[in-house]
């Protein structure tokens, strides 16, 4: 664990805060999405389409896999509650699990996409505000020294 927090360390070293922001909201989002192994996919996908360090995307999705198991059946009660399950007549394994999968899908929607956003704007202001301070900090240690 302590090999994958350095691995990470070091490649966030040289990513803008902006990009840190989007990589940790981005991870999150796609990281809980509740079909397995779609992730992964999902991950490369938005790495390419929004220009950043796909390794680093790729670890937070799966460091978040646990989180990803953990939430599937809250997420699929709540798009139970959203989606009015249709009537079938036929009662398959194949049928429940598809509607399963779909209202899993709605709650992780209703939850995760706004949770990301929220997310991307709280550690982009707050790197933000971190880099300033460390600018701000900068003359008076070089005038000291002086």
């Amino acid at each position: 664990m302590r090999a994958i927090a350095i691995r990470l360390g070091s490649s966030l070293r040289t990513l803008s805060g902006d990009s840190i922001a989007i990589i940790l909201a981005v991870g999150l989002v796609l990281g809980t999405f509740p079909v397995y192994g779609c992730p992964t996919v999902l991950c490369l996908l938005a790495a390419i389409a929004l220009r950043v360090n796909a390794p680093a995307l790729q670890l937070v999705n799966q460091l978040l896999s646990p989180l990803q198991l953990a939430l599937l059946i809250p997420f699929a009660r709540l798009g139970e509650r959203m989606i009015a399950s249709p009537a079938t007549a036929s009662h398959s394994i194949l049928s429940r699990f598809s509607e399963f999968t779909l209202q899993a899908i709605a709650g992780w929607l209703c939850i995760s996409v706004p949770l990301g956003i929220l997310l991307y704007f709280a550690v982009s202001q707050t790197l933000r505000r971190t880099a300033r301070f460390h600018q701000s900090e900068e003359p008076a240690d070089l005038h000291g020294s002086q």
